[in-house]
């Protein structure tokens, strides 16, 4: 009970951070904004190709993209974590009472926080821009599920690596060298039927396509297949898991080195 209690605390005082900066989560959303109007429209013909399960190649983007933001905007998580370990807010935090599971989680929950209004905002803006959400409601709450899991492993991941390598830009490099690919070989942009083989392959085992997958059964189908969403939501809880352990063996790591 106490390291939920510490957990919520940390949880807060992040909100707090981002509360004193809500251009945030403003300039996050610049990029997913251009990939959703720009590619929207330069590519909306490319479902008369078949095999998007959809005409309308918005409907089709919204939810990659929204999955997209959410594991960038956790990617970049670990950002936070070097500007603390910089002014020594990090090592305030060690002589304190807090649990320190909560340094980690606190962190994993506001970023999930953020990925779901972040999600919120892309919906929006893919209904004004012509989208339509078969699912309905309980579809679009997948969808944003899809998104938080696929965040939190991330948010997880890039403060491990910052208690790591303690470097902004080795956070920066980190942090294109694996998000990159990962969205590229996910079905995010375009069809996996229309992808090329080795890349359908790597999509099998890709944690952000099955985000996007399970986001885009869910809130295009009027009938999805749970089954599979389920599944693809449980690979990412246990992801999410692994991560969140991998992140707290690097903090005591940190722990032992000061």
């Amino acid at each position: 009970m106490t390291s939920l209690k510490h957990t919520w605390y940390m949880t807060l005082r992040h909100l707090r951070a981002l509360a004193r900066q809500p251009w945030y989560i403003a300039f996050t959303l610049v990029q997913p904004m251009i990939y959703l109007l720009l590619f929207g429209s330069l590519f909306q013909k490319i479902t008369g190709l078949g095999h998007f399960g959809t005409a309308d190649y918005i409907a089709y983007l919204t939810p990659g993209i929204v999955v997209m933001t959410a594991m960038f905007s956790g990617g970049w998580s670990g950002m936070g974590m070097v500007f603390d370990l910089d002014r020594g807010v990090m090592d305030r935090f060690l002589v304190s009472p807090v649990r320190r599971g909560s340094l980690i989680n606190g962190r994993v929950a506001q970023g999930a926080i953020v990925a779901a209004i972040q999600a919120l905002i892309i919906l929006v803006v893919g209904l004004v821009r012509g989208a339509r959400f078969d699912g309905g409601p309980l579809g679009v709450l997948a969808l944003i599920a899809s998104a938080v899991l696929l965040a939190a492993p991330f948010i997880a991941l890039s403060n491990a690596t910052a208690l790591m390598v303690r470097k902004e830009e080795s956070v920066i490099g980190a942090v294109n060298f694996i998000l990159l690919p990962l969205t590229f070989t996910s079905s995010v942009f375009m069809a996996k039927d229309l992808m090329p083989g080795w890349m359908q392959t790597v999509a099998r085992f890709n944690p952000a396509n099955w985000a996007v997958e399970a986001a885009r059964d869910a809130a295009l189908q009027a009938h999805p297949d749970w089954g599979s969403i389920g599944t693809h939501l449980g690979l990412l809880a246990a992801f999410t898991v692994v991560a969140v352990a991998l992140a707290t063996r690097a903090f005591r790591a940190y722990q032992r080195s000061v």
